[in-house]
């Protein structure tokens, strides 16, 4: 009898246990649970990520609060554009929020050829904050290249942009991304860094430019879940930042 209660109290023990990993889990992908809140007396300058999985959004019913500038995503590889990057570049513009447009870099293009694609449709004369190069491995090919070989492509896109905007690219990266390609490795760019369990703290004990801290962000005007980011820096030095040159 003893051994059939003890039996019985495990197996409960083991439902309840994972019944509340599961609910967990499910408040984690649902946005319910996130792990940092990074304060706007600590970060002041607050901003967001979009691309076409955000839908349609009402620029104008953002939190101006929460959103301080916009990481719009542009282009990605040699010849696609996001479905929503000239609506929301349009309408962020018109409800003046500072934008930056950002590219996916993938590895089975040549620089050359990603950075014309996002020449053609970024404009030169609109965008406040610089330039950015999305690199990661999440949605990425899968086709084998060496370091070098990927690091001497992101090197053309980067000089090409950085030529015709005249601004320093900005780096949109993962840790583990930073550990492999990073270390050492266009030291003159400044970082934004995803970081989504805690306050990012990069391998060579670089500084970082920007802190993308959730991807589990709620903001009214947007219907999904959305990237949230805070800028290192002060106000006044955000400001610099977006200057036209």
């Amino acid at each position: 009898m003893k051994k059939k209660l003890i039996i019985y109290s495990s197996l409960g023990a083991i439902l309840i246990i994972a019944l509340v990993i599961t609910g967990l889990y499910f408040a984690y992908t649902k946005g319910y649970i996130r792990m940092n809140y990074p304060s706007f007396e600590e970060y002041p300058v607050q901003g967001i990520d979009v691309s076409h999985h955000q839908q349609t959004i009402d620029w104008g019913k953002l939190d101006k609060r929460s959103v301080q500038f916009a990481f719009i995503k542009a282009t990605e590889g040699g010849n696609h554009k996001d479905s929503l990057f000239q609506e929301n570049w349009r309408l962020a513009i018109h409800h003046n929020v500072p934008v930056g447009a950002y590219h996916f870099f993938t590895f089975c293009k040549d620089g050359d050829a990603q950075a014309r694609n996002y020449i053609h449709y970024v404009p030169k004369d609109s965008i406040d904050l610089p330039p950015i190069i999305d690199l990661e491995y999440g949605g990425n090919c899968q086709q084998e290249n060496r370091k070098e070989d990927i690091i001497a492509e992101i090197a053309k896109f980067i000089e090409i942009l950085e030529n015709h905007y005249q601004r320093k690219v900005l780096i949109y990266t993962t840790n583990e991304f930073y550990k492999n390609y990073m270390i050492e490795q266009f030291v003159d760019n400044p970082i934004w860094i995803r970081d989504i369990v805690s306050k990012p703290k990069l391998p060579d004990g670089r500084k970082w430019l920007f802190w993308q801290y959730t991807n589990k962000g709620k903001i009214e005007g947007i219907k999904t879940n959305v990237d949230l980011n805070a800028f290192a820096g002060t106000r006044e030095e955000f400001d610099q930042l977006i200057k036209k040159d």
